[in-house]
Parts: C-alpha cells; structure tokens; sequence
C-alpha cells in the first residue's frame, strides 16, 4: 500500500514542526507539505492532493473553516482539525464545511497515528458518542432547522439507519437495535452517504441535526 500523504496547517512553526516530526516517524506516513495560513494549505492542496490534513481553525489570511471548505470542495483530502479545546467555538462550523473530526493540540503521539489512519480509510474519527456530544453542543446554536426535504431520496429504512448514527449508534449497535446483520446497516450507511452526498459518519451526523431528523437534547 502507497503511504499516507499528510499536509500540517498551523501558523505557529513550532507546533507545525513538531507534528511534522511526529508524522514521519511512521513508515506509512509521507509528509509532503506544511503551511501557516489556509490560504498556502489550500494552494498545497492543489499542488499535492494529500490523504489527511491536520487544519488549525485560527489562523491569519484565512481561517482553517474557510481552508477546508475550499479544500473539500475541490479535491479528495480528509481534514482533522487542531483545536485548543475539545468544545471549540469553531468546531461546528469546521464539521459543517467537511472536516471529518478533531483533535486536540495536545494529543498523544499514538493518538495522532490512530486518527491519521482511521480519517485516510474513510471513517469518520470521532466516536458516535463523542460526536452526539459535540453536535448536541453546537446544533443549539441554530434552533431553527432547515426544510429536511433532501432526505426525502432516503428509503424508510435508511432514514432510521442515519437517526441511529445522529443518536450516536455504532453500526453493531445500529444492527441490534434493527435486528440485521452488521454487514447491511453498513450497506445502508454506504447508501445514506452516497444519496446525501457525505463524506463519512460525522457528515452524517451534522446533517441530521440540521434537517432536524434529531434534535439536540438542550432543545427538548
């Protein structure tokens, strides 16, 4: 298998240095670029097309929610954004542009590696729980839903599929509660990403909240 090409995004050359020295270390990993503004992220977007990007949301010129929008919408990379907070302001907006998760500046090694790996395979990096508790958090925000007629290309089946997953199931848990295989809840997210155009679970997970499929529980 080719490595994982990575692109590190920070104004502060310290942290970009250190991550970039992190990320070597593996030998499934290619660093092939760094930037301190999202402006020169999504220019070395272009130019490489990287697997991952570790985006910082703050950041002069452009803001990393503006970098991963122009990004997302242009080429194949999966963006992890770096936050100080793991309840970051930004880090609704960062999901709704097409970041795939988070992670802490603060991370460990490890935790990196893991992230880097499960984001490049597809998979969305949060865990279902974690993401409920961060949707929960921001989706209050807007409390006024907009018109879920998008979802209307969903079977019945499929729409329950992608409320189980805003709710926080795992796929496992998703089967179980609709007594089926693990393999067909999996063929119907693959279906639900593919009808509404998502990247991956998180995506998924945004989407429901703002059609209001699932309303945050400070709303009820």
């Amino acid at each position: 298998m080719s490595a994982i090409s990575i692109v590190v995004v920070d104004d502060q050359e310290v942290v970009r240095a250190g991550f970039a020295a992190l990320l070597d270390t593996q030998p499934d990993f290619t660093v092939v670029g760094s930037a301190a503004d999202g402006a020169e992220a999504v220019r070395l977007c272009g130019r490489h097309d990287p697997d991952v990007v570790l985006m910082d949301v703050r950041m002069p010129v452009m803001d990393g929610i503006e970098a991963t929008r122009r990004i997302v919408a242009t080429g194949s990379a999966r963006i992890l954004m770096l936050t100080t907070f793991d309840l970051d302001e930004h880090v609704y907006d960062a999901l709704s542009a097409g970041a795939s998760g988070f992670l802490l500046k603060e991370v460990t090694a490890e935790r990196l590696f893991d992230a880097v790996r499960v984001v490049a395979a597809g998979e969305a990096l949060l865990a279902p729980t974690v993401t409920r508790r961060l949707i929960d958090e921001f989706a209050r925000l807007r409390p006024r839903p907009r018109q879920a007629t998008h979802l209307r290309v969903l079977t019945p089946r499929e729409t329950d599929v992608l409320r189980l997953i805003a709710e926080g199931l795992s796929n496992t848990e998703i089967a179980e509660r609709l007594v089926v295989s693990e393999e067909t809840v999996k063929t119907h997210v693959s279906r639900v990403l593919g009808k509404l155009g998502l990247r991956d679970r998180t995506q998924a997970v945004v989407t429901a909240y703002e059609s209001g499929l699932v309303v945050p529980r400070s709303s009820r």
